[in-house]
């Protein structure tokens, strides 16, 4: 498939993954405010008695919304019950197909990296894949445990077990791809709640109550407990979906630990919102100012605290053209020559002097503060070069 195919063919994945995420998101924010808000019906009054367990009035739109929820089933079913459930499958399906577009099909260049783990692409997917597997056996197995029924030691638990799981796969990916691999894990997790918990208790729900019979309330609150660490997971999936344009992140030489901390400020805000949507904001006030400290925190931490390269002899400009001839301009070229690309990534050229010392500051970044380019160092820069770059930056970057 030619490369500009590829380009649209990634694109639109990736609009239809973006679309049906911000669908299932935005049910599972919704939702979950909705069962935070609901107030119980007058006692001993006709909701009561049909069994509503709780209700909301609400205007949007121009027009008033009154919302009640059955505490089990309502008494008879409407002839037009609403699932939802496509936008959760939809969402992994469209990731799942970029993660083996971008990163299984492009493994050499955006999974592997050399420098990291000296593996193989078959090994880099079997790793890949097998850890979307195991990370849903693990977290399911948990949820079978007695630790479920402390919910704060569980979620510290799933949160130290993420966070061992980016590390280990830190040790053998490219940072990005360690990156895009938890987002993956903590996907999987949450498709795999609704399709394997959620929607058989809701089944079992509308089941019981199609036969007339009185419904078990354990599956219906297995699957409102899964939708609940759904949400908790949401900010972090959104961070990592985001974090390939900002190589300070992923980059990092403790990334992550960057991406267990960010991680945390996104569980941290979640929180704060729904104690705010239970009327306990007083009490949770105090959760916004730790995430804003804690994310300044990480900025502070993991800007790169470069020696300083000004000292030393004099880096003249042929040497650093000569390096990013070498190391750079297969990839960013007006006419790439590398396979790998057609056209120069994000549209940085290098093969001339004003173009290099145009783009000097993001040519540090990436090559020095970070080690996030070349790609899996597929030119396999050296760490020499890569100083001597950073020298002639902080010198002045001349064309001298």
């Amino acid at each position: 498939m030619g490369i500009d195919l590829m380009e649209w063919l990634l694109l639109g994945v990736r609009w239809i993954h973006i679309i049906t995420g911000i669908a299932w998101i935005g049910a599972s924010f919704y939702f979950i405010w909705l069962d935070m808000n609901l107030t119980p019906p007058k006692a001993g009054g006709r909701k009561d008695k049909d069994g509503v367990g709780g209700e909301l009035w609400a205007i949007h739109g121009g027009g008033f919304y009154e919302v009640q929820k059955y505490r089990v089933a309502p008494p008879a079913l409407p002839d037009h019950l609403h699932w939802f459930k496509y936008e959760a499958y939809f969402t992994w399906l469209s990731g799942f197909v970029l993660l083996t577009l971008l990163y299984y099909f492009g493994a050499e260049i955006y999974l592997i990296d050399k420098s990291v783990a000296d593996i193989s692409t078959d090994t880099a997917i079997l790793i890949g894949l097998g850890s979307l597997v195991g990370s849903w056996i693990v977290y399911d197995f948990l949820c079978k445990t007695p630790l479920i029924r402390h919910q704060g030691v569980f979620g510290l638990c799933l949160f130290l077990l993420l966070t061992a799981a980016a590390w280990g796969l830190s040790e053998v990916f490219s940072g990005r791809g360690a990156f895009i691999h938890v987002g993956a894990i903590i996907g999987t997790i949450m498709a795999a709640n609704v399709m394997m918990v959620i929607m058989p208790g809701q089944r079992a729900l509308v089941g019981a109550a199609e036969r007339g019979e009185t419904p078990d309330p354990a599956p219906g609150l297995k699957a409102k407990q899964r939708s609940l660490h759904n949400n908790y997971f949401t900010l972090p999936v959104l961070f990592i979906m985001i974090s390939n344009h900002y190589p300070m992140t992923f980059g990092h030489e403790f990334s992550w630990l960057v991406l267990a901390a960010i991680a945390a400020v996104g569980v941290l805000v979640r929180h704060y919102f729904n104690m705010k949507n239970q009327g306990k904001s007083k009490q949770g006030i105090v959760l916004l100012p730790i995430a804003f400290v804690l994310f300044f925190a990480i900025a502070w931490a993991a800007t790169p605290k470069t020696e300083d390269f000004s000292g030393g002899n004099k880096v003249s400009f042929a040497t650093v053209q000569t390096i990013i001839q070498d190391r750079c301009v297969s990839c960013h070229a007006a006419k790439p020559t590398s396979e790998d690309f057609d056209t120069p990534p994000k549209g940085v050229v290098l093969e001339t002097a004003a173009q290099i010392l145009r783009e000097h500051k993001r040519i540090r970044q990436q090559t020095v503060d970070t080690d996030v380019m070349p790609l899996g160092n597929i030119t396999e820069m050296t760490e020499a070069e890569r100083k001597l770059v950073g020298q002639w930056v902080a010198q002045g970057a001349s064309a001298d």
